[in-house]
């Protein structure tokens, strides 16, 4: 992405914090909030602020109206950070911008979606159930958790991406049911506390031995007595053995976890298996 806006103002007295145009031409609103109680006090939901703003980037039509509203304002407010100092804000932020485009062949799509990617230490509940169902609804939204470490002298920051999942529904917050006896059973399962491996194992869904293969790419494990993966003669958990063949920090296990015989998700068994017995 190429940074092309800093607290940009739109006509309604909205501030953005970071505006930038991706490799594929779309324009991204970035939204930085420090922590969560610097989301919760706020009067206007973290997600409903960049999607008005992502409203206004939808008027921005030509690249050179870019330069003109945003990208030429910025660079003439970081002037003496650019070599091409005997050029107008103008010219510089035409040229690199021109050249942003052409590089990625993104010349004939610019702008013809917008992006929002929300960043901070630490969510609400509230923001991630919303970023889900936009994401599920096909609303091009991130969100990045970002924390930072002071290790001596040196600063360092972690980035996570938390959103978009698999299953977005998974952080969906669902409304409180109370039965007609009012009791509460323990046993009652919910999309938050799903069972893991080793239920499935109690229920026979999936047994020892079974042999357990990563979605789209090679390799293989076999399951174990208690749910974890024996590779080449070291035994890993399902997430650790996942994470390492995808080089991602987070994953969904059982929806890329495939049970090599039946030819599907452990996810899929899972959810087969409570719906047969109403769990």
């Amino acid at each position: 992405m190429l940074i092309v806006g800093k607290q940009v103002r739109n006509d309604s007295k909205g501030i953005s914090d970071l505006t930038a145009i991706d490799n594929n031409g779309n324009l991204v609103l970035i939204e930085i909030k420090r922590d969560l109680k610097d989301i919760t006090s706020r009067k206007e939901a973290f997600e409903f602020q960049a999607i008005r703003y992502a409203a206004s980037y939808a008027t921005i039509q030509t690249p050179e109206d870019l330069v003109e509203r945003i990208y030429a304002p910025y660079i003439e407010r970081y002037h003496k950070e650019y070599a091409e100092l005997s050029l107008t804000s103008s010219e510089i932020a035409a040229r690199k911008l021109q050249e942003f485009l052409e590089t990625n062949h993104a010349t004939q799509t610019f702008n013809h979606s917008q992006r929002i990617i929300l960043v901070a230490s630490e969510y609400d509940d509230q923001t991630l159930s919303a970023v889900s169902w936009l994401n599920h609804n096909n609303v091009d939204i991130e969100c990045y958790k970002i924390i930072p470490y002071q290790l001596q002298d040196n600063l360092y920051i972690y980035p996570e991406k938390l959103l978009p999942v698999i299953q977005n529904e998974d952080y969906y917050i669902p409304f409180s049911v109370k039965s007609k006896s009012s009791a509460k059973t323990e046993s009652a399962v919910t999309r938050r506390n799903l069972p893991k491996i080793k239920e499935m194992l109690d229920w026979g869904v999936v047994k020892p031995d079974d042999i357990i293969t990563p979605k789209d790419r090679e390799g293989e494990g076999v399951l174990t007595e208690n749910g974890h993966i024996k590779v080449d003669g070291e035994e890993l958990s399902l997430q650790q053995w996942l994470k390492e063949i995808y080089g991602w920090s987070s994953i969904q296990t059982y929806a890329f976890a495939i049970h090599k015989e039946k030819g599907i998700s452990l996810s899929q068994i899972r959810k087969a298996y409570m719906d047969s017995n109403k769990l």
